[in-house]
């Protein structure tokens, strides 16, 4: 890359060339295209092995590999110079890594309809397959979260197409224009609560992240004096894609495609929801005197800084700056001290939140701790409250 001179707010000018800083992740980014080709390294697997457990590839490497990576790596908490972070984020590099996953994902796609279309595998293969196929789809979700957030038109566009295969495309309206304004309130169906496990909130989640998406859209769209059904409703548009792309691959494949495309979009949007529990649970934003929510802060978010998950799921675990600054690109989010640290990186955090047990062992004692001890301050599930007070009490 071309040295660049920018000056720092508060400090001289530097040599913005990769002699001053480098990015020790700027290769790394790179690995996050694994998963898109998880089905293609799932079939060669098989194919030199003979071991069809590798249909299961997806899940094995996301749920088993990366936590193992997250405890050998470790954290990393380093931040690029402020100073640079205009020239960081101009750097189109980074973008194409974001960019290359989508066709890898839908290339995968097919394969993996043509796999089941074949004959060739048993049903427990195929559905392991579905599996493999419901990672991707819940990770391009995030591939669509960090593009859903700019500007450029362009990339909005692909965030839907990413949505595209998991039948989630309501999640670009919900997340960008409902959950950024409500996270970390009881009002927000994308923030989990304390004493509510990741089976209570799931369906909460969905149902509410549904009815937000269509009340948003409609709002604007009543505001422009147009019908809510038609195609300009972007809820409506999105779906039509979905409905349009498993068309297709019904017709090209045949319709025995299509329990495994609903099995894993169902996978796929269950995953993005999964991380939807962990990034703010029971974290609540106080009200001020005149009874609106203080401004959202990085204490609203739960961080990691865990190197593999980080690379895997392009920084969004920095999920306290992300929040501070939605349009500024992965590689330039930073950590921050005042955010609650997760124990581990989103990978294992996942596999914790399946087991509620598990998790409220780890996680809320944490929480409290969190709030000085007062746990009158946390976000609490309604009917638990009683028993989180009883638990807990107050500072």
């Amino acid at each position: 890359m071309e040295a660049a001179t920018h000056s720092h707010d508060h400090g001289p000018a530097i040599e913005l060339n990769p002699a001053t800083w480098k990015d020790a992740k700027r290769y790394a980014w790179l690995l996050g295209l694994v998963i898109p080709f998880a089905p293609f390294i799932a079939w060669a697997s098989v194919q030199v092995t003979g071991f069809e457990a590798f249909w299961f590839f997806g899940p094995l490497l996301v749920f088993v590999a990366f936590p193992l990576l997250d405890v050998a790596i470790g954290v990393d908490p380093s931040n690029p110079p402020d100073s640079i972070l205009k020239w960081l984020e101009q750097d189109r590099y980074y973008r194409w890594c974001t960019y290359l996953f989508i066709p890898v994902q839908y290339a995968g796609l097919v394969f993996a309809c043509w796999l089941w279309s074949s004959g060739d595998l048993s049903i427990v293969e195929s559905l392991g397959l579905a599996v493999t196929m419901g990672v991707v789809g819940g990770i391009a979700i995030n591939t669509a979260h960090e593009l859903g957030h700019k500007r450029d038109n362009s990339e909005r566009w692909l965030s839907r197409v990413a949505l595209a295969q998991t039948g989630y495309g309501h999640f670009f309206i919900e997340h960008n224009r409902g959950h950024h304004v409500r996270v970390a309130t009881p009002e927000d169906p994308a923030s989990s609560r304390l004493g509510e496990s990741f089976w209570a909130f799931l369906p909460r989640t969905v149902a509410g992240s549904l009815r937000s998406a269509w009340g948003i859209e409609s709002a604007r769209l009543d505001r422009l004096g147009k019908s809510h059904w038609t195609l300009r409703n972007d809820v409506l548009g999105a779906w039509a894609m979905t409905v349009a792309l498993f068309a297709v691959l019904a017709i090209v494949f045949g319709l025995v495609v299509l329990p495994y495309l609903l099995i894993q979009a169902v996978l796929g949007f269950s995953l993005l929801e999964v991380v939807n529990y962990l990034e703010h649970y029971g974290l609540l934003r106080q009200k001020k005197d005149d009874g609106r929510y203080e401004r959202c802060r990085p204490e609203h978010s739960w961080n990691s800084n865990n190197v593999a998950s980080n690379v895997l799921l392009y920084h969004l675990q920095r999920h306290s700056d992300h929040h501070a600054n939605p349009t500024r690109r992965y590689q330039a989010l930073r950590h921050v001290d005042e955010a609650p640290q997760l124990p581990t990186g989103y990978a294992g955090m996942i596999v914790l939140a399946w087991v509620p047990p598990l998790w409220r062992r780890v996680m809320d004692r944490r929480l409290v701790e969190h709030f000085g001890g007062d746990v009158t301050r946390a976000n609490i599930q309604p009917r638990k409250r009683d028993r989180m007070l009883a638990r807990y009490g107050a500072a």
